[in-house]
């Protein structure tokens, strides 16, 4: 009996244990199992400019002494910034977001992170941290935003813009700096910009769907081109631009105005004259279209069409055209105006 017992003992010192004949295929280690965290059902959250969005994060059990950190993801200095932390009982909130968030906390299980008045500057990636010691397990979700890129030079001309430049441009006309991810999506649905344009990373690129001579020659296979990471004081591009829905609407004012008259014809009807990231978004989420020039804040002209006609400028591809940046003195076109809701 004790020789039997001694054969099973070295048995088990030189047989491994059951789960480890069965491994993962050699590569990218799979994630570790959660214990206390249920796996969203998805990963990626959409919303728009102004709504509620939800990220879930639900406790399959409540584990002693724990607490719940949610952080949002800083790609560009590679942290993390904190948003909120509880213990279930109690909550506190940090940095910009704290006014807009709170937990759903539909039941004892749930510590999912609402967002209230969504704003450009929440999409990216957040993270819902369980610390419980040496336990500690977490699940991340993507925000994302539904809205449209376009590429944005000032009235001084292509390429003046250095990377503090660029962002300031974007906001400015009711926008952000668009991410590289949301460019790539604008070219997947037609964007073909001619023009490099900074991103929010920092890096430099422009979108071509039909390769031509002048960008880049025929040869060069349709793509997000890019020049990589520049100079952000020293070099100088164009931008591309991210915006999403708009709280108010945009409507145009029939006239020949300048500059000056349609800025007043504006605010006559108790409204400002429309900035860029506006008019493309009343042309995406309202179906805005419209024949006319129309007057700028930044001092250019456009016009947006959705439903592309020969007497309409002739141009195949709905959109958002422009004129440029006529003089200011001219008496030719009208103004597109915005109003809050």
């Amino acid at each position: 009996m004790h020789q039997l017992f001694l054969l099973s003992s070295l048995w088990l010192l030189v047989v491994p244990p059951a789960l480890s004949i069965f491994q993962s295929p050699t590569g990218t280690p799979a994630p570790p199992q959660l214990q206390y965290l249920l796996e969203p059902l998805h990963s990626a959250v959409h919303t728009r400019r102004g709504a509620t969005a939800t990220l879930p994060c639900v406790l399959r059990a409540l584990p002693r002494n724990y607490r719940v950190k949610w952080s949002k993801v800083e790609p560009a200095n590679y942290g993390e910034s904190i948003i909120i932390i509880t213990n279930g009982l109690y909550h506190k909130n940090y940095g910009p977001l704290s006014p807009r968030v709170r937990l759903r906390h539909s039941h004892r299980y749930d510590a999912s992170l609402t967002i209230s008045h969504v704003a450009l500057e929440d999409e990216g990636r957040y993270r819902c941290q369980l610390v419980n010691g040496l336990e500690d397990e977490s699940v991340s979700l993507t925000l994302h935003l539904e809205g449209v890129v376009f590429p944005y030079q000032p009235s001084s001309g292509r390429y003046k813009l250095n990377y503090p430049d660029a962002k300031r441009a974007c906001e400015q006309q009711d926008s952000r700096l668009a991410t590289y991810q949301q460019l790539y999506k604008a070219w997947t649905e037609g964007l073909d910009w001619c023009n490099a344009g900074w991103v929010l990373d920092g890096t430099v690129h422009y979108p071509i769907i039909n390769s031509r001579e002048p960008c880049g020659g025929r040869l060069l296979l349709p793509g997000v081109r890019t020049y990589g990471a520049r100079d952000k004081q020293k070099d100088r591009f164009d931008a591309f631009c991210f915006t999403s829905a708009l709280q108010g609407h945009v409507y145009f004012i029939r006239g020949h105005l300048n500059f000056k008259e349609a800025a007043q014809a504006c605010r006559n009807h108790g409204a400002a004259m429309a900035k860029v990231g506006q008019l493309y978004s009343a042309w995406k989420f309202s179906q805005l279209d419209r024949c006319d020039g129309g007057w700028l804040e930044d001092g250019s002209v456009r016009f947006p069409i959705t439903t592309p006609r020969q007497r309409c400028g002739g141009l195949p591809h709905p959109g958002v055209h422009s004129f440029g940046f006529p003089s200011k003195d001219r008496r030719i076109y009208g103004t597109y105006c915005f109003v809050e809701d």
